[in-house]
């Protein structure tokens, strides 16, 4: 190649968004960030909601800032962000109204109302998605069963990644593995599963074609381009929309013996898998199945992450001298270890107002010691997520009967040092961090699929090996730790 390929990655997370820039040599990638802005929920009365055109916004800055870095157009675009959250639009195409947080209260206690009327089995034997209220299906299950307008006026749905890809080309569509993510999608007929969304009064209709990953779905429109400065045609492509597929493409070395981690606000761990895995044990475990880039499942868990931690920083901000993730790794390397743990999905850890105080209650309600200081709370709050990690492990291991050997971790929390060697200590397993802007490489990577620059994931996967510096931490496990897993094995809640 004379010139690289770059293809614009926009990476959309529930706390922030950046774009970030994927450089293809032919032999090597190069991740260049462009733009990175705020995002998060906007509290209006007593609704939580997505600011669907802010976001549309930050995009075309992203690509005038494109334009401005390189004076071309990009050879392909595609967007990525979290699962079950969706917009509705009108015959008109047009939104009917701001999306919904999936942390909104409409669904709060809506999930038995439905399971009334389609029993959870049928749910998870169809779909293969493990039932929590944020889902697609009962967020919308809530407005029908509210007689919401909105749902009345609404003529088409799309998930929040896909929104943006129809701002952009016009298709309106839903990319395989966001589609997944919805708890709607049936695994086992590879189609929207329509007759158990009729029993409970959800039209069909609503829903898009879904189309793979790795797929051009249509020219930019030529609008948004003349927009941004640019002419010609750029391809918008649905890569892997949903950012915990994106993330895991980019993962080199995937094997029968691996484990990911995609560590951010949530933890999200599991393995790669050929068909889903719907069997009675895998739902008693709580654990899901969800599309991955190469059309095969991700069989995981959903877990509470740093989200515990961040709230932990955002409540010493407000009340105290302000302290960075550095401050709190340095404090909690400082503090003793394995004094006290509680469950991360403890539900009385997501309503909390007061982070700190919400863990000191959970010790004390278990009557174990009550960290303190901010190292001894920061420290109960990492090795309660690395043996909720080993738990996952173990539970993955019974499931596939898979001897499991390494976890490679993707996203911010492979930058903790002192996570990875706790996640190495108590899980056993070799401990392989990078890279950390994993979905956007991803995204990268599957775009040069669709656009025929690299000819499958393996050989991206490669290529990614080529282009990034990965760090590993090998395990020194104790009777500490052994001690500390029977201890922790009481106090699980799920």
């Amino acid at each position: 190649m004379t010139s690289p390929a770059r293809f614009l990655a926009v990476d959309l997370g529930a706390s922030s968004g950046r774009a970030m820039v994927s450089s293809w040599s032919g032999e090597r990638f190069q991740l260049d960030e462009l733009h990175r802005f705020p995002n998060g929920g906007v509290a209006v009365g007593c609704d939580l909601y997505w600011d669907a055109l802010g976001l549309w916004q930050h995009l075309l800055d992203s690509l005038m800032e494109f334009r401005a870095a390189y004076g071309e157009a990009p050879d392909g675009i595609a967007i990525d962000a979290w699962g079950v959250d969706f917009a509705l639009l009108d015959a008109h195409g047009r939104l009917v109204g701001n999306p919904f947080h999936y942390r909104d209260r409409r669904t709060c206690g809506i999930a038995p109302h439905l399971l009334q009327l389609v029993p959870e089995e049928e749910w998870f034997a169809e779909t293969g998605v493990q039932t929590m209220e944020i889902n697609t299906l009962f967020q919308l299950y809530s407005m029908v069963r509210s007689r919401d307008p909105q749902l009345e006026a609404a003529r088409r749905l799309v998930m929040i990644p896909d929104l943006f890809l129809y701002f952009l080309c016009g298709e309106q569509c839903a990319e395989y593995t966001e589609a997944t993510t919805s708890q709607m999608y049936s695994l086992r007929r590879s189609a929207w599963a329509v007759s158990l969304l009729e029993r409970v009064g959800i039209s069909p209709s609503l829903l898009p074609p879904v189309v793979a990953p790795a797929t051009a779905v249509a020219p930019v429109r030529s609008r948004v381009l003349e927009e941004c400065g640019f002419s010609g045609d750029v391809p918008a492509i649905a890569a892997a929309s949903h950012d915990t597929a994106s993330a895991v493409a980019s993962i080199p070395d995937m094997d029968e013996s691996s484990v990911f981690l995609s560590c951010g606000t949530w933890s999200l761990i599991g393995v790669e898998v050929s068909v889903p895995n719907t069997s009675p044990e895998a739902r008693r475990l709580r654990f899901t199945n969800e599309g991955g880039a190469g059309g095969g499942i991700l069989l995981l868990r959903n877990l509470t992450g740093l989200w515990i931690l961040q709230e932990c920083l955002r409540h010493w901000k407000l009340h105290g001298p302000a302290l960075r993730w550095d401050d709190l790794v340095s404090a909690a390397r400082e503090a003793p270890a394995l004094r006290s743990f509680f469950d991360p999905n403890d539900p009385y850890l997501q309503a909390a107002a007061d982070m700190p105080a919400a863990i000191r209650h959970c010790c004390s309600r278990t009557r174990q010691y009550v960290p303190e200081s901010v190292g001894e709370v920061a420290r109960c709050a990492f090795e309660s997520l690395a043996l909720k990690y080993r738990s996952c492990v173990e539970s993955l291991a019974q499931l596939t009967g898979r001897t499991l050997e390494t976890l490679r971790i993707v996203g911010g929390g492979g930058q903790n040092g002192l996570l990875c060697q706790l996640i190495a200590d108590c899980t056993g397993l070799t401990v392989v961090a990078g890279p950390v802007e994993a979905s956007a490489l991803g995204s990268g990577m599957l775009q040069a699929i669709a656009t025929g620059h690299i000819s499958d994931i393996a050989s991206g996967r490669a290529a990614i090996a080529a282009s990034i510096e990965r760090t590993t931490w090998q395990p020194h496990r104790g009777d500490a730790w052994e001690d500390a897993w029977a201890r922790f094995r009481q106090l699980e809640v799920d």
